[in-house]
């Protein structure tokens, strides 16, 4: 970057005679009057007829064949592409990418186009940095290079020092670009609607319309304001990140003209030959970094050339530039995802109809020729993803696509497009880094590692290691299915377990499965057993309660004592209804809240689970939709009502615009249900809890807290009083049962009264809730519940045990992860825990496979077993009052041993 090669000075020089063009407008004004557009547009019409007409005469005098000709050809085109201004030059820049569609002499032409573009006249340079600045140059930084490190089609970087010492890079818009990229965006738009009009053949294509998306992105990429809020957001997505840097913006200097970031020493990009890094690896870094951001942020770097990429010399990757990036939605990478997941497994039907839904805007007009488009298709799938995996091309894969839905009277959207484009010029410089790279192996390691399925590999190395060690559980499994669907654990849903356990006998903190393998637990019944398995206290008073009847659908004192303890724990006036579940607590939170306000709306929280039923599990755990900020509610379950759904309002925990979204929608709203301490946290915001409680409160809106995993276990009565904010309703489970399955519903005396008979039948079915249950109360789990919440209330020091036993064991694996180097984030409190090995702190739950590993996470509770740790796949851990210190050395320990082996089997390995 330090100097320019004669090419560039001859560029600097055509630059120079085109510097009169009429289009120019200060760059101090970005928006241009439809007078100043006008000119501009008949000034760029006018470039562009005659460079066309010229060059196409050179052409047509130079025309040959061989290789001589091919190489007149690509320096015409190059010429030409430079004439033609920076919405040109971007085309330019792919062409020196395709290494695999070119020869190395015809890219060799376009590489100019990456840094070595003519930067614009030091007196616009000052202009436009005195504009920007608002003060002169001297008066901002300490000293200023006036010759650029680097020459784009937008812009130009110089580099500086502020008057505290730091080195930054300051890129600067060149003068005239954004008059040229509108008034030229917007000629071809209108050629393009010209040319859609006379031709029958083109208009089948929607070209314009393709376009007319298209064209904000490629305007937009002259505000450096806009420019650095992305550039922000990629470098929030890839934070810790190993070996990925994004340059860190001052965002108080940057203005519309002015981006300014901190000063990277770095080799460029096109001089890769001088990173001492092994180029396959290198090559490997690449590929996961640009597969990551499609994949997994949605938000990717459309235009990913060697000029907008650095170096380091241990290999790490600087990525520059974020003038051109796409977006996808929660739905695009979900129908993205979905589609090359059915590639991956060759279901090539289910291939079809997934690539259709992600890819095709109109598919309704695939419907004359559905049968022939869904056979042709899944052949050019068969052909790229099975026949040509070991020559695979995204370019061509894409173009025979395109092609195809074309030929049958459709069009791809225009985000796969970018996405195409992204991936055209994203590895297209992956393969001239390592021109033996296996794209496609690349790809499926890793589909492998975010996938929350054990690849073919993963199960061969687990069928030997962990099959071998369960054979009598597996042999269980494998007979259940044949009279038993258990989709908690047998069949788990959407995250399946390969190796589900069948446990014979719990003890304590341990349990013994089928073949008499004895564990360490980290489950604790997914909460119930916060004492331990088989505990006295509990253990005595069923077997009591027992042997005096199990009594249901009557009244009888355990019912009445637990509710009791139950009210007692949350204050004078509580109220309690006892249910059979957390999920039908739930429920009758949801009947009681409508019927109390007269309202039919409820809103909650993205991420957070409360039971299986309908309205539980939108928007809940799996998939999203919708903008972070304004997320929209969709189903998680096949089957769920499309009412419910639809009467969800879906909000963001933590988040101060949910508070604005309640206050604007609370004419509709009877309640907001959360998780005062989601379990993906293990934390609670009190603040944000706090501010909630008030906004509902001024609106009529109940707040109800779902702590069916929190509620007297990781305090006396829940989450609620660590915070110190009361909701008007609670929903308990899973403790309060002492093991057995039990609910409740706890609140306001006028709020719980509502399920109350008035004594008046006909009152009754119009105004009071009905939330009955035959098993509700029965005197065997009642029982059991009061046992163990006697046994809590009268021991809080088992509450100061488990804080200290979770900090203890958390801390240690922190330091095992540190130890072996790698990333891995470590979350818990007051018994509650979780594991990811990743780079990023995902603020959102929609964003928590943002860098995550999944396949290290699945893999790590198979490899725990070894070492006599359960440990419940992708989900979070609990501790109980019966782990041990000795226990939790063992945990520690077998965590350790299990990522070091991790490590040597290259989980980490980028």
């Amino acid at each position: 970057m330090e100097g320019h090669s004669p090419l560039s000075v001859s560029a600097r020089k055509l630059e120079s005679n085109l510097s009169g063009d009429p289009a120019r407008i200060s760059v101090a004004d970005p928006g241009l009057s439809r007078l100043r557009l006008a000119a501009a547009a008949v000034a760029e019409a006018g470039r562009i007829g005659w460079w066309s007409a010229f060059y196409l005469v050179r052409f047509l005098l130079g025309r040959g064949r061989g290789r001589d000709a091919r190489l007149r050809t690509a320096a015409l085109l190059r010429g030409y592409l430079l004439r033609m201004g920076p919405l040109y030059i971007k085309a330019g820049q792919v062409l020196g990418t395709q290494s695999g569609l070119l020869s190395k002499q015809e890219t060799d032409e376009f590489r100019s186009f990456f840094s070595e573009l003519p930067p614009m006249s030091d007196a616009a340079l000052r202009k436009v940095l005195r504009n920007g600045l608002g003060a002169p140059v001297e008066q901002m930084f300490s000293s200023f290079e006036w010759t650029p490190v680097a020459v784009g089609s937008v812009a130009q970087v110089h580099r500086a020092v502020l008057p505290e010492g730091d080195p930054v890079a300051v890129k600067v818009v060149k003068a005239g670009v954004r008059a040229r990229l509108v008034a030229s965006s917007w000629l071809l738009e209108k050629l393009l609607r010209i040319g859609h009009l006379m031709s029958r053949r083109l208009r089948k294509y929607e070209v314009p319309a393709h376009f007319a998306e298209l064209r904000p992105l490629l305007t937009g990429q002259c505000d450096m304001r806009q420019e650095e809020l992305r550039q922000a957001e990629v470098a929030q997505n890839f934070s810790n990140h190993p070996y990925l840097r994004v340059p860190r913006t001052h965002d108080r200097l940057c203005g519309p003209d002015i981006l300014i970031m901190e000063y990277v020493d770095a080799i460029r990009g096109q001089d890769v030959e001088l990173v001492d890094f092994p180029r396959p690896a290198l090559a490997a870094r690449l590929q996961d970094v640009f597969y990551c951001m499609v994949y997994f942020h949605g938000f990717f770097h459309v235009d990913p050339h060697p000029g907008n990429l650095m170096f380091g010399a241990d290999g790490e990757v600087v990525l520059l530039d974020f003038g051109l990036v796409g977006r996808l939605s929660e739905d695009d990478k979900w129908n993205l995802s979905s589609f090359y997941y059915a590639c991956v497994l060759g279901q090539w039907e289910l291939a079809v109809e997934r690539f259709t839904r992600a890819f095709v805007p109109q598919p309704r007009r695939l419907a004359p020729t559905q049968s022939r488009y869904a056979a042709e298709l899944a052949d050019v799938l068969r052909a790229h993803f099975e026949r040509q995996t070991d020559r695979w091309s995204t370019m061509a894969f894409f173009d025979d696509a395109t092609r195809l839905v074309r030929a049958h009277g459709a069009r791809v959207s225009t985000r796969f497009s970018l996405l195409a484009l992204s991936l055209l010029t994203g590895e297209g410089v992956v393969s001239q880094v390592d021109p033996d790279i296996d794209i496609w192996r690349n790809a499926r390691r890793f589909t492998d590692r975010f996938s929350p399925y054990l690849s073919e590999e993963l199960k061969e190395r687990f069928e030997r290691e962990i099959g071998r060690q369960v054979p009598n559980s597996m042999s269980a499994r494998r007979e259940a299915a044949n009279y038993l669907v258990a989709p908690t654990h047998l069949d788990r849903f959407v995250l399946p377990s390969a190796f589900p356990l069948v446990v014979r006998e719990a003890s304590g903190a341990k349990f013994l499965d089928l073949d008499g393998n004895e564990y360490i637990d980290l489950s604790c019944g997914y909460g119930p057993h916060v004492l331990g398995y088989a505990h006295p206290v509990p253990v005595q008073a069923i077997q009591d309660a027992a042997a005096r009847g199990a009594v249901n659908a009557i009244g009888n004192p355990s019912e009445l004592q637990l509710a009791r303890h139950i009210a007692e724990a949350f204050g004078t006036g509580s109220k309690v209804i006892l249910s059979n579940s957390g999920t039908e607590a739930v429920q009758m939170a949801l009947r009681i809240a409508r019927a109390y306000t007269g309202r039919q709306r409820v809103g909650k929280f993205e991420g957070h689970y409360h039971g299986f039923s309908d309205q539980g599990t939108v928007s809940s755990w799996f998939r999203y939709s919708g903008s972070p900020d304004s997320p929209e509610p969709i189903a998680n379950s096949a089957g769920t009502q499309r009412s419910v759904v639809a009467d969800t309002l879906v909000l963001q925990y933590g988040e101060a615009n949910s508070l604005a979204r309640i206050e604007a929608q609370a004419a509709s709203l009877a309640c907001v249900v959360l998780e005062p301490m989601p379990a993906a946290l293990a934390d609670f915001d009190e603040t944000f809890l706090r501010e909630l409680k008030n906004v509902c409160a001024r609106n009529g809106i109940l707040v109800i807290y779902d702590e069916v995993v929190t509620g007297f276990r990781v305090h006396y009565g829940g989450a609620q009083h660590l915070a110190g904010v009361e909701p008007d309703i609670t929903c308990l489970g899973k403790v309060i049962g002492g093991g057995l399955p039990c609910g409740a519903v706890v609140g306001r005396a006028e709020v719980i009264d509502i399920a109350r008979t008035t004594q008046d039948p006909f009152l009754d079915v119009d105004s009071r809730a009905f939330v009955g249950g035959t098993m509700s109360g029965n005197s065997i789990t009642a029982a059991a519940g009061v046992a163990v919440l006697e046994h809590l209330r009268d021991h809080p020091e088992v509450y100061t045990g488990l804080r200290q036993k979770t900090a203890w064991l958390t801390k240690e694996m922190k330091a095992h992860a540190v130890e072996h180097g790698i990333p891995c984030n470590v979350k818990g409190s007051h018994s509650v825990f979780s594991i990811t090995f990743d780079y990023a702190s995902p603020r959102l739950v929609r964003d928590r496979l943002v860098g995550s590993n999944i396949k290290a996470n699945l893999a790590l509770a198979y490899y725990l077993r070894k070492h006599g740790v359960y440990m419940p796949e992708l989900h979070t851990m609990l501790l109980s009052d019966a782990h041990s210190e000795t226990e939790l050395e063992k945990v520690s320990k077998a965590f350790g041993s299990s990522i070091g082996e991790m490590v040597e089997n290259g989980f980490f390995t980028s």
